[in-house]
């Protein structure tokens, strides 16, 4: 009992130092902001590293929101990395400017400041110094914090151009000169092809907020949660730039393996205890028993997709849990869908009997037989006078079958929201393949994918030896959220490399950009942020393996020119570019006519 009341009045006595180290922080921030109203959550364990780097952060942070516009800095960063930038580099550059631009204004003010900027800059200097030393950003930090304990100092020339950015941001008039230094120190001196395959400032600042929340949330959670989500998003970007302190050290006690790195969403333990929940509601019920579910996430959701799951399901409108806001959203799509085959059941008859034409011909020449002389077989009574006389010894006739061994094809289609403004042209197109395919019994499975919170959703049009009527429920096609396309091709293929045909065909409908915003779970062990050339390798290695296991691979691209470079990585020469959607069945036609004759 003495000891329980002891580690009780432990607890006790950690809360109220917790409550202390907060309070404190919170008064710091709200005086030197002026706004006691000003939202401030302290970062106490970054206090007990090093209480000098946390007074200083606490001091900067209400010095910015005081002279400068956080959340227009926030959002800028927020479109920015939706653009494709990497984030370390652009926070660790963010961190370097908004310390140039708030500092001068704050020790102006409050001249006490410089001792405790040197005292924080002291510790970084000597808990971080080699760690700062392996990248370019950490070394003009590190030549940033020399300057000041020592004396302004020339540096080489990189290093001392940004430095030069830097301080003339002692003069900034506002948040948009922030802005511009940081987008013109990442364009130049950590990406220099940003904006040639992204866009200029410009183009970054006019990225829709919709869009940003639409790609992850907006068709799946309703206003107030989205709402609540980009929040979050905001505050901890808020916390985030202004402090001195880099993403890994911050990572460094919590990681649990290489890769893992900080996300872009936290949420709540209310909302996690409803993610099984929510995925019902948005998706369908899963097809699968849980015990099937966790044998498959154990066996494929590892390397780069460790803690992701799968969710097989057949759609919202094959197996919903109820008539909700999202099945009726689900069922208006598909009557767009059907709307649009009915409007050009002419044109689409007509591909379907090419393509179905086209197949059989191919089919045919790989089953008809050939004739030909030989040294053995049935004889040639009309041959026979050449015995003796000439040294032809093909007396005979044999009769060669070309190669009739079986056929199996998947189409995998990407279901994400960069595929929204073509749902209806996708759904047919695809539909024209896979009733050409049950014309000539090659048996085929159609399914679509997005990635929504940890779960990559793959849902069931058609399955291998579904009949013929089957065809009519890829007009249930609709797209959300992300994509997170080495997984989804992982979980695709490996189905179909159970199957017993000799010649597997896995065609992939794409735009070249894997892309899945993670959501951090707490105490979960979350990959890395899925995008961008890492989510590019990831699955290139994965239709490499593929390749390696005997499966064709077609990749179709129908996304944007700029991303085209991607794509080549992804899938080498066997991919196709559709600048029109609606040539996709005529390119997987021809592929597969390809293959078959071959």
């Amino acid at each position: 009992m003495g000891q329980m009341e002891k580690e009780g009045g432990m607890d006790d006595r950690f809360e109220e130092r917790q409550a202390e180290i907060e309070n404190r922080v919170k008064n710091l921030m709200w005086t030197v902001s002026g706004d006691y109203d000003m939202d401030i959550k302290p970062d106490v364990e970054a206090f007990v590293r090093n209480k000098y780097i946390a007074l200083y952060d606490a001091v900067k942070q209400g010095a910015f929101a005081k002279y400068f516009q956080l959340d227009e800095l926030s959002l800028y960063i927020l479109k920015k990395r939706y653009c494709g930038a990497d984030e370390h580099p652009l926070m660790s550059i963010a961190r370097l400017c908004t310390d140039a631009a708030a500092y001068p204004a704050l020790v102006r003010e409050r001249p006490g400041v410089q001792s405790v900027r040197k005292k924080a800059f002291e510790a970084l200097l000597e808990h971080d110094f080699h760690r700062l030393n392996q990248s370019f950003a950490g070394r003009v930090r590190l030549s940033f914090i020399r300057d000041f304990l020592n004396g302004r100092q020339q540096d080489e020339r990189r290093v001392q151009e940004v430095k030069d950015i830097l301080y003339a941001l002692e003069n900034a008039a506002g948040t948009m000169d922030i802005i511009r230094a940081i987008d013109h120190i990442y364009n130049r001196y950590v990406d220099a092809s940003f904006e040639r395959r992204h866009g200029d400032l410009k183009h970054v600042l006019d990225t829709e907020l919709e869009d940003i929340v639409r790609d992850g949330w907006q068709d799946l959670l309703d206003e107030d949660m989205v709402e609540s989500v980009m929040e979050q998003f905001l505050e901890q970007l808020n916390r985030e730039v202004s402090t001195l302190e880099e993403l890994e050290e911050k990572e460094e006690a919590e990681k649990t393996k290489k890769g893992n790195t900080r996300s872009i969403v936290v949420l709540d333990e209310q909302a996690i205890s409803k993610m099984h929940s929510y995925m019902e509601l948005n998706f369908g019920k899963s097809r699968l028993t849980d015990a099937e579910q966790r044998r498959l996430n154990r066996r494929l959701c590892t390397g780069a997709h460790t803690d992701c799951s799968l969710w097989y399901t057949d759609g919202i409108l094959e197996n919903p849990v109820l008539i909700n806001a999202q099945y009726v959203n689900a069922k208006k799509q598909a009557d767009r869908n059907r709307l649009l085959y009915h409007n050009s059941k002419n044109v689409v008859r007509r591909n379907i009997d090419i393509m179905t034409a086209s197949l059989k011909r191919a089919i045919a020449l790989r089953t008809e037989a050939d004739t030909v002389l030989s040294e053995y077989g049935s004889v040639v009574p009309s041959r026979l006078w050449r015995v003796g006389r000439t040294q032809d010894e093909k007396l005979f006739v044999r009769t060669i079958r070309q190669n009739n061994s079986g056929f199996v094809v998947d189409i995998l289609m990407d279901a994400s929201g960069s595929q929204r403004d073509r749902q209806s042209q996708v759904a047919l197109q695809a539909y024209i393949i896979s009733r050409s395919l049950s014309n000539v019994s090659i048996p085929h499975r159609v399914m679509g994918f997005c990635t929504f919170w940890d779960y990559t959703v793959m849902q069931r049009y058609r399955e291998y030896d579904a009949p013929t009527q089957a065809d009519e429920k890829i007009f249930s096609y609709t797209t959300a959220a992300n994509n997170r396309d080495g997984l989804a091709i992982r979980a695709a293929a490996d189905a179909l490399i159970q199957r017993e045909e000799d010649n597997k065909i896995l065609i992939i409908l794409s735009d070249g950009r894997p892309n899945d915003v993670i959501v951090n779970r707490p105490n979960s062990r979350n990959p890395r942020i899925y995008c961008g050339d890492y989510a590019v390798q990831d699955t290139a290695r994965e239709v490499r393996r593929l390749r390696g296991a005997g499966l064709y691979v077609l990749g179709v691209f129908a996304g944007k020119e700029q991303d085209l470079a991607a794509e080549k990585k992804i899938f080498g020469k066997d991919f196709a570019y559709i600048r029109d959607i609606r040539n996709f069945s005529a390119i997987v036609s021809q592929y597969l006519q390809k293959l078959l004759e071959n």
